[in-house]
């Protein structure tokens, strides 16, 4: 399987989503922002920095790059699934790709530690602990969209850290091909860091490209 990991002016994620991403079997290339085309991958990931400064609000610029539009046309042909993470995550809803958005925490603090999660997606029910880091992490959405987002929220805290609605973490679309996550899977790999249970998430997005 092909992944594709795009870096953006401030991206700093991208060194250790790849090295994830290839411990679970993935070939995996770097992309940049002026990218036109994705359709040469079964996934595509977007991960977590600080895009173009997070200047006006974090991932409001990245969205108006070439990437995005390749982007789109990925979702809309269902090439592949894409997943955005913490960055990658606020990119996907500004360019909404996905529902909602990610507002300042309710501590206006940026947040950095490990965190309890209620894993539900397809048939996997369990809890993981997976590292944050954010400033800009209260998931919210409009009421309207509330039973929507419920049944797409595939990831919550345990003990909400930022104030996200619902406890949300980490939503999919109505095709459960685009992804969006607050925490960092690709930090919880490996035995000198947060741990093993990241590799969850990049075996969702596996199976997911196997089911087509």
């Amino acid at each position: 399987m092909k992944a594709a990991v795009v870096v953006f002016l401030g991206t700093n994620c991208e060194v250790e989503t790849k090295a994830a991403l290839e411990k679970c079997s993935f070939e995996c290339e770097y992309v940049d922002s002026s990218t036109k085309s994705l359709l040469n991958y079964d996934c595509v990931f977007l991960c977590g920095g600080f895009s173009y400064g997070d200047y006006i609000r974090s991932g409001r610029l990245a969205k108006f790059t070439p990437v995005i539009a390749a982007l789109r046309d990925y979702i809309e042909k269902q090439r592949g699934v894409c997943v955005g993470i913490c960055n990658g995550f606020q990119i996907l809803c500004e360019a909404h790709l996905l529902k909602g958005a990610l507002l300042e925490n309710d501590s206006s603090r940026f947040i950095c530690k490990n965190v309890e999660l209620e894993l539900d997606f397809g048939g996997i029910s369990k809890k993981i602990s997976l590292p944050v880091a954010h400033k800009e992490g209260k998931y919210v959405f409009s009421k309207d969209d509330f039973d929507l987002v419920n049944n797409m929220a595939f990831l919550r805290y345990v003990n909400n850290p930022n104030g996200s609605y619902c406890d949300v973490a980490g939503i999919y679309d109505k095709n459960m091909r685009v992804m969006g996550l607050m925490p960092h899977p690709e930090r919880a790999m490996f035995a000198r860091n947060f741990g093993f249970d990241g590799k969850e998430i990049f075996n969702i997005v596996r199976d997911e490209i196997k089911r087509g």
